[in-house]
């Protein structure tokens, strides 16, 4: 255990140092935030009941789907794997720290958002905010398993960038919070129903945490963490 939260701090430090991760859980998306939330709130000024969620959205897509997979590849495409087994490291713990690690920095990048949003464009607060948080939790860790699986099947950082913008802007063009999901064409509003963001976005709004917005990121997660668990086992016989 003692080895595990070690190992926690340790990629914490690492991600601190990281201007993949600074750049894309902090700098990308908190400028996104004081620009567009100027101009949302100008030009709809109806965006002030939803501006934290989609800015959040936002947040959490880019880090869950840029920055966290290619400090995966760093690691499984490495020598740091075989680091790991010659020191009787499991290869899934790489992975659990990189997780929580991306967690943390996330839900911080977040909190900054909820915070500065009511005081910069007078955003309106969640107004049941502990479902707010447990639904923003649960965001979280479905697009972190998603970014997980980017990481640990693609196998070089050129086709990884291209990858994860193939699942990073239709997360936030067909997710409902640039523009109302109703005003899209009924393909591209189907289509935007794949992806966390929109069910995401729906059940961080007020009232939106119930089982109709939940289950579907209740499955995406298990078969995240099934996909997780198969590419790893893999990783073993290399």
């Amino acid at each position: 255990m003692n080895g595990f939260l070690y190992g926690i701090a340790l990629q914490w430090k690492l991600d601190i140092r990281s201007r993949s991760l600074l750049v894309t859980c902090y700098i990308v998306p908190l400028i996104f935030f004081l620009l567009m939330g100027g101009i949302f709130t100008s030009v709809m000024p109806e965006m002030r009941s939803t501006l934290i969620q989609s800015m959040i959205v936002m947040n959490v897509s880019m880090g869950a789907f840029i920055g966290l997979p290619p400090s995966l590849i760093e690691t499984y495409g490495s020598d740091v794997k075989k680091c790991y087994k010659a020191n009787g490291v499991p290869l899934y713990s790489g992975l659990v720290t990189m997780f929580l690690s991306a967690f943390v920095h996330l839900t911080i990048s977040c909190a900054i958002i909820l915070l500065l949003a009511p005081i910069l464009f007078e955003a309106a607060l969640p107004k049941q905010l502990p479902f707010f948080f447990l639904a923003l939790a649960i965001y979280i860790i479905v697009s972190l398993s998603i970014g997980s699986i980017l990481g640990l099947a693609v196998k070089s950082q050129a086709k990884l960038t291209m990858t994860a913008q193939l699942v990073f802007l239709p997360s936030i063009m067909l997710s409902g919070i640039m523009f109302p999901a109703g005003l899209l064409p009924g393909f591209l509003k189907a289509l935007g129903r794949i992806f966390p963001a929109s069910w995401g976005y729906r059940l961080m709004s007020d009232h939106g945490f119930c089982l109709e917005n939940l289950w579907y990121l209740i499955l995406v997660f298990c078969a995240a963490a099934i996909i997780c668990a198969i590419l790893l086992n893999r990783q073993k016989s290399k």
